[in-house]
């Protein structure tokens, strides 16, 4: 069989476990690729004493990688935003086909990205960057492809998913949170984790190969979960609900809605029963309903399961001397829609409402007749007497769907009340209908 040469740019965490699953698996790799696929080249600013690496040539120069002429895939593993940009942009103008497991990449750059691999005839793929081992970016751009994706709802960060979960035992974020970090599933800065960047990149990708739209990680709306507290946690519960940090891309009429944010979903769904540092992502097609694409969302090697499927199928490609490859978001570029992204005032969804009230006679008459005035049915309402504490009482509210801006202008009129203590908090809710 013909050989290809890939060269590894990274031997961090995922870069060492794609190392070690294309070296175990070489022969079962090379059957299903129709070739064999050989490592050529090691590159990493420093060299890993765990990893017998032979007699494969190690630099501590990524770019010597992407200059050698013996390699045919370069797969980038170094992680961030402008090196690993310049990184990718010169393999592809040297001819060098691109496996990527960099999410932040894609959905910043990877319009621009694809443009350049399109002109130069070669291919770039990043299954890896969503959803760590789960191929649900194969899914929708092959197994779905018959299907118009009306809405895909995933959670797609581990690490906030492990901190929701052990919150359900009444514990802090905080003190979970530095459970997570001494784990490893956070970083010791835990922003993009825990306010909703990375989960805004995964969705940004998910959206575009759903919708087939131009990436556009910028429009997103993004919130994430350092303010949820055991309380609300316990209380979406007796309302039977779930709190997860979940990704939600939804076709409308005049455009796509592009959201992460804590969502009360169902207890009795699929997805509330995902639980610690597992992903797991739903798609709704109209001709198959809803799918569910579940498993780890991180590791070193079932990240490298992804990244080695995207391997194997550019190595095909390369073998049989043909660049014909499904594109790169499942639509040909001519065929991409700018829908626009739709402001959150735009989107609908039901809210949980955590009101801290003055124990005075009418203030829940009051506050209904606010949500009233602004077109809010309740579903809910539960009013905690048994916490009254320092003249102050927690009101519980669950309401019917309703449009972000109906909410936003009661929650205004609720928090000028005279008898409401500080900011209300809101949840908002899904259905997956």
């Amino acid at each position: 069989m013909k050989d290809v040469n890939v060269g590894i740019c990274g031997l961090g965490t995922v870069g060492g476990g794609t190392f070690n699953v294309l070296n175990r698996n070489a022969s079962q790799i090379a059957g299903r690729a129709g070739c064999n696929i050989r490592i050529s080249r090691v590159a990493s600013r420093t060299a890993r004493t765990d990893l017998d690496l032979g007699d494969i040539p190690f630099t501590t120069d990524i770019f010597d990688v992407v200059n050698d002429p013996g390699v045919d895939i370069v797969i980038e593993l170094i992680g961030g935003y402008e090196t690993a940009k310049e990184l990718v942009m010169s393999a592809i103008n040297n001819g060098k086909h691109v496996v990527t497991a960099n999410k932040a990449l894609i959905a910043v750059h990877g319009n621009e990205i694809f443009e350049a691999a399109e002109q130069k005839g070669v291919i770039v793929a990043f299954e890896a960057g969503v959803a760590g081992g789960i191929p649900v970016i194969k899914a929708m751009r092959e197994g779905l492809a018959a299907n118009r994706i009306d809405w895909i709802a995933g959670i797609i960060n581990g690490t906030g998913n492990f901190i929701l979960t052990e919150m359900r035992a009444g514990r802090e974020f905080a003190d979970v949170l530095k459970e997570a970090q001494q784990l490893g599933y956070a970083e010791a800065d835990p922003t993009f984790d825990v306010e909703g960047i990375d989960a805004a990149h995964k969705l940004t990708i998910l959206a575009s190969t759903g919708f087939g739209v131009p990436l556009q990680f910028e429009r997103a709306y993004t919130e994430g979960i350092s303010k949820i507290t055991p309380y609300d946690i316990a209380h979406a519960e007796v309302l039977g609900y779930r709190i997860k940090h979940l990704g939600i891309a939804r076709r409308r009429e005049h455009g796509i809605e592009l959201r992460v944010h804590p969502t009360l979903v169902p207890q009795e769904h699929l997805i509330a029963q995902v639980d610690g540092v597992l992903n797991a992502v739903l798609v709704d097609g109209d001709a198959v309903g809803q799918t569910m694409y579940y498993g780890p969302g991180a590791g070193d090697e079932a990240t490298a399961s992804a990244v080695i499927a995207d391997v194997v199928d550019v190595a095909r490609a390369v073998a049989l001397e043909s660049n014909h490859r499904v594109p790169y978001l499942g639509f040909a570029q001519a065929a991409l829609e700018d829908l626009p992204v739709l402001p959150m005032e735009d989107i609908q969804s039901a809210y949980y409402l955590r009101i801290q009230a003055v124990d005075h006679p009418g203030v829940l008459a009051k506050v209904s007749a606010i949500l009233s005035e602004h077109g809010i049915n309740i579903e809910s309402i539960v009013q905690k007497e048994s916490e009254l504490e320092d003249g102050k009482i927690p009101v519980i509210i669950l309401t019917h769907t309703v449009q972000e801006r109906q909410i936003n202008r009661a929650i205004e009129d609720i928090e000028a009340l005279a008898d409401i203590e500080g900011q209300v908090v809101r949840i908002r809710a899904e259905n997956f209908s």
